[in-house]
């Protein structure tokens, strides 16, 4: 005869990991959240305004 199917007692399923806590704070999530905000208007600001935006607004900044 061969050698039987399933093992009594063999093998018992490993418990339930601990649950996870968030990684960012809250203060980090709006910070994340502003650069995404950010970079998505940048990314339809940039092909039409180029540079010029860029530097129109750092002239408006230094100059007040």
């Amino acid at each position: 005869m061969g050698t039987p199917m399933y093992v009594e007692g063999g093998w018992t399923p490993s418990p339930e990991p601990p649950p996870r806590e968030p990684r960012l704070t809250k203060r980090q999530e709006r910070v994340l959240l502003w650069l995404i905000a950010v970079n998505v208007l940048l990314m339809f600001v940039a092909p039409i305004g180029g540079a010029t935006v860029v530097h129109a607004v750092l002239a408006m900044v230094r100059h007040g």
